[in-house]
């Protein structure tokens, strides 16, 4: 068991436990089956994305020969996974950054709040990682010496605003670099500027002089939106300014300014943007959207390559995936890099780096496949996640060997945490499913969950009532919770399987009550689950739950 692992079982069990008799599940699976991941790779290609699902925000350094990577998961929890890689395609997750509930708390805040794009950096043995824990704290700095961990607590910058803050280091120098409001009044709607200050190596505490680096974006006369996510790179000479610009959703890009002077003046790119997918077709197919939010790392071998998100779409617009990580190579021509020639689709089969290790999958991150917990190991599967910090001990896998346990708590529509266990929806075709025993209380319904957001979820789920046993398919959205179809069935029914099942914006909802597999209802809007309907910047993510109910 890793050392991140054992840490969380750790301060889960310390926590109350819920008084309500836990509703026990058998087993979880999910299977992906994306036409695009059926495509054919050959020895030395590599499938983009590489981490596939809600994956937002990435950041990558290297330490030695590996690589280590890190993405933003707002108010889930764990926070801010940290994966590690010797080949930049095929990825393990070691840790998580945020893994005690004493780091940060996000009772209150939507799912879309809370600990924004990381930054990794590595200097002299330790590890680094910025964030921004919005409206739950700022911007702060946590440390280790193993990526696995353990981590420190937050260590707070107070006097630093704004978000996406990273740290470059320069000799004996250390700069911080940060989005934040301009000097004075904006002058539009989304006009930000990028920041930088000293840091000191010992306390790291900011000091010295605040200047801005770029004001507005590349072209202010063009009144460019939210210049981010900036991270700094010397190479022979010059100083490399990369940023995101145009917002994280269909105008997102890449772009670069350069100095002789990390003070500046940056002088922009002129064939900006290094990266984007605004320029192509909007009725493409298989199209992917929003691309942006690069960084970028020198590889053992001395090639350059960029990670950066990107969302998988239908219909044009709409995405259940959320934002993903992908992989690019970084060409440099005339002293500049680039990662895609404009007009030019990002590929979901490429040609990988020299050192790829072969014949490895990238399963269970990227690609077709099936995935199964049968909840027979001592700890949580580093997969699941919960919606914001658990105060009390619902989910257990002890006191019932071989199954999960929850005891019902608050529903999918609580601004604290609800007893909710989420995995990742990672492919636009999918299938969810699970084996459990129906509640025994009268006042608990439990079953399974598609949650995009506390606004936006659908759940099937078994409760009984009276002399049964009311299957219930539920769907929220904005503020009205409404049934959408109920069957009933028989008192003794003790077992029960369900499933979800999902193709774009086409879900549907069955059950297998001991007779064969029925469908409760098919054909149901899955656009609703898409984060241009809910909003926000997160994935949906499907998963077990138990709550409490009013008994009748």
């Amino acid at each position: 068991m890793t050392k991140w692992v054992s840490a969380l079982v750790l301060s889960v069990a310390s926590m109350p436990v819920l008084a309500a008799e836990p509703v026990l599940f058998d087993w979880f699976e999910y299977k992906g089956h994306d036409a695009p991941f059926d495509a054919p790779v050959k020895p030395g290609q590599y499938r983009n994305p590489i981490l596939a699902g809600f994956y937002p925000d990435p950041s990558i350094v290297r330490a030695n020969d590996r690589y280590y990577l890190v993405n933003s998961t707002f108010t889930y929890f764990p926070g801010i996974p940290v994966f590690e890689s010797r080949d930049l395609v095929h990825w393990t997750q070691v840790g998580n950054v945020i893994d005690r509930p004493t780091q940060l708390d996000f009772d209150g805040l939507n799912m879309s709040r809370g600990v924004f794009a990381p930054t990794i950096e590595y200097h002299d043995g330790t590890f680094y990682v910025l964030n921004t824990s919005v409206d739950a704290g700022g911007n702060f700095i946590a440390t280790a010496k193993n990526p696995a961990g353990p981590w420190s607590d937050p260590i707070w910058l107070k006097t630093i605003d704004g978000i996406d803050p990273s740290l470059f280091f320069d000799g004996d120098k250390v700069y911080l670099i940060n989005n934040d409001a301009p000097e004075g009044k904006p002058l539009y709607e989304g006009h930000r500027a990028i920041w930088m200050q000293q840091l000191d190596a010992k306390t790291l505490q900011p000091f010295g002089p605040r200047k801005v680096l770029i004001n507005g974006g590349m072209d202010l006369s063009q009144k460019p939106i939210w210049i981010e996510g900036p991270h700094i790179y010397k190479r022979d000479g010059w100083y490399y300014l990369v940023c995101a610009e145009g917002g994280t959703s269909l105008q997102h890009s890449q772009v670069v300014a350069r100095s002789r002077d990390i003070w500046g003046p940056y002088t922009p790119y002129e064939h900006n943007p290094i990266l984007t997918q605004r320029d192509l077709p909007e009725d493409r197919v298989d199209a992917i959207g929003n691309a942006g939010h690069a960084d970028l790392v020198e590889a053992t071998d001395g090639t350059w390559w960029a990670v950066f998100l990107a969302s998988r779409m239908y219909d044009r617009v709409h995405y259940n995936t959320g934002r993903e990580t992908f992989l690019l190579p970084v060409e440099w021509k005339d002293g500049w890099p680039t990662i895609l020639a404009h007009g030019k689709r990002i590929p979901q089969v490429a040609d990988g780096p020299s050192f790829m290790q072969r014949g490895a999958t990238q399963a269970p991150l990227s690609g077709n496949f099936t995935w199964r917990d049968d909840f027979d190991k001592p700890a949580l599967d580093t997969t699941w996640l919960f919606a914001r910090v658990p105060k009390t001990q619902w989910a257990d896998l002890r006191t019932h060997a071989g199954k999960l346990a929850i005891a019902p708590g608050e529903g999918l529509d609580t601004l604290r945490n609800p007893t909710f266990l989420a995995r990742r929806q990672q492919h636009l075709s999918f299938e969810a499913s699970t084996a459990m025993t129906v509640p025994a209380e009268a006042g608990t319904e439990a079953g399974i969950a598609a949650f995009q957001n506390e606004n936006y979820w659908y759940s099937i789920g078994a409760q009984r009532v009276g002399n049964g046993v009311t299957l219930t398919l539920r769907k929220r959205q904005k503020d009205a919770t409404e049934t959408l179809a109920t069957a009933t069935l028989p008192a003794g029914t003790k077992a029960l399987k369900l499933k979800i099942e999902g193709d774009a914006g086409d879900y549907a909802f069955g059950y297998d009550a001991g007779h064969g597999w029925k469908w409760l209802k098919q054909d149901v809007d899955g656009t609703v689950l898409s984060t241009d309907v809910a909003g926000g910047f997160i994935g949906v993510t499907v998963g077990p739950y138990a709550r409490q109910v009013e008994s009748h």
